[in-house]
This record gives structure tokens, C-alpha cells and sequence, in this order.
């Protein structure tokens, strides 16, 4: 497992498979560190789908609204909601979305950032200036790897837990 240097701005994420761990840039995109780890710490993640996962390109979740697999889910809506805060202004950076990168999810304007990221299973460029990138995964990118695969997937893969590891 990988040193946690700053436990206040790192993400300990259970995957059926094991530990993901996410270094959060708040330095880079301060907004959005701060949405996930209040998110995080009301438990919103936990138990939320990866609604859409793209071979080769994304794994994206984070929908707390519709994505919940033990409460209200809805397949069909996975990938629509959002959380009751308000929408996450834009914070391109120069950072790239590199192989586990942690890119915002939002709608075509840039500003409608909310409770959904995704994290890249390979070097994305093309990403780079058109969405934020607020975080890393530091280990555990082989359980990322290993998440279902499909837009929807048939039987999706969750997040079982999210947590700030300064609070695990």
C-alpha cells in the first residue's frame, strides 16, 4: 500500500477487489477536493455504481442521486443526478489525464461539475483543458482495472466505501 502523506486530502475507496487509494490535488482544483471529501464524509459514495465503464478509456461514477445500489437505484436515470450542493465551477489545470487521473463528470458546460468523476484507465490528452483533473490513485489501480465493463454495465461494479483517510 502506498504512503499516505496527507491524510486530510486523501481518498480511501473499497472496491470488491481491494483498496483504492486517491492523492486529491487541492492545491490544483481546491472546489473539488473539498465536494468529494464532504461527500465522503456524509457517506454519499458509498455503495454508488459505476454506471459507465469504457474499455480502454474511463471508469465513471459518483451519481448520488440515482447510482445508490441499496437505496432508490435506477438504472436507467444512473448518470443523470447529482448531489443536493451546488454545482462545481470549472478548475482546468495543466494536469494531465493521465493513467489514474481523477476527472470531474459533468454536463456540456464546464461549470455543472457535481458529485460524478471518473478515473482513467489510460493516458486520456485529449481530456487535458476541457476537464478538471483533482486527484491521483496512488495504489490500487489493478482494482480499477478490474471494474466491470459497460455503459450501462449489466451488473455493475460499486463503490462499497468512501472515506478521507484522515477519518478511517
Amino acid at each position: 500500500m502506498a504512503e499516505i502523506k496527507d491524510p486530510e486530502n486523501t481518498i480511501l475507496m473499497e472496491l470488491k477487489n481491494g483498496t483504492v487509494i486517491i492523492e486529491l490535488l487541492p492545491d490544483v482544483a481546491p472546489q473539488h477536493t473539498e465536494r468529494m471529501k464532504t461527500l465522503a464524509r456524509a457517506g454519499a459514495y458509498d455503495n454508488v455504481a459505476f454506471h459507465r465503464v469504457i474499455d480502454g478509456f474511463m471508469a465513471q461514477t459518483g451519481d448520488v442521486q440515482h447510482a445508490n445500489m441499496e437505496k432508490d437505484y435506477n438504472p436507467r436515470a444512473a448518470g443523470t443526478g447529482s448531489s443536493e450542493h451546488p454545482d462545481v465551477p470549472a478548475e482546468f489545470s495543466k494536469i494531465p489525464h493521465a493513467r489514474g487521473s481523477l476527472g470531474a463528470a459533468r454536463s456540456a458546460n464546464p461549470n455543472s461539475a457535481n458529485s460524478q468523476f471518473f478515473i482513467n484507465f489510460k493516458d486520456n490528452d485529449f481530456l487535458n483543458g476541457q476537464y478538471t483533473v483533482y486527484g491521483q490513485v496512488i495504489s490500487g489501480m489493478e482494482h480499477v482495472d478490474a471494474i466491470v465493463k459497460g455503459e450501462p454495465p449489466a451488473n455493475p461494479d460499486r463503490m462499497i466505501s468512501v472515506k478521507v483517510a484522515a477519518d478511517a
